[in-house]
């Protein structure tokens, strides 16, 4: 089983695991717009606006939010560790306004990217793919379309 304290991606000399909510987070964010993308290609927009458009309600905070707590509110479906990474990236001082949450929502999507960032960079490639492909799938369900 792999050490998911150890720097899976790079040789940086801070472990992942002990990276702010706010570095993971940054991260989580590139990786889930990066899939939210690719996702809205594969659904065969190609018009630049019309992408756009399409990854927004993906990507919005409350949409993350809800996500989260659907997770959180599922027995067993987040592990301990995963919990714990959500909750630093949820708990880490937010300097800015949120555009177009509550900033309880946003904090809250805050610890999502936090997650997705933790994933990726420890190499679970698998989960982190799992998780998205749940997100996308709870919006979807969300907004009345199912695929």
């Amino acid at each position: 089983m792999k050490n998911h304290n150890d720097n899976a991606k790079g040789n940086s000399t801070v472990p992942f695991t002990l990276l702010n909510g706010a570095a993971l987070a940054y991260i989580g964010d590139a990786v889930y717009e990066l899939a939210v993308r690719e996702y809205v290609v594969k659904q065969g927009k190609t018009k630049v606006h019309r992408l756009h458009q399409a990854a927004v309600k993906y990507v919005a905070a409350t949409a993350q939010a809800q996500v989260i707590n659907s997770w959180l509110n599922q027995e067993d479906f987040l592990t301990q560790a995963e919990i714990e990474i959500f909750k630093r990236g949820r708990n880490h001082k937010i300097n800015t306004k949120a555009k177009n949450a509550s900033m309880a929502d946003y904090s809250r999507s805050t610890g999502f990217e936090a997650l997705i960032g933790w994933l990726h960079l420890t190499n679970q490639d698998e989960r982190c793919q799992k998780l998205i492909d749940s997100s996308i799938k709870f919006i979807n369900k969300s907004e009345g379309k199912y695929d």
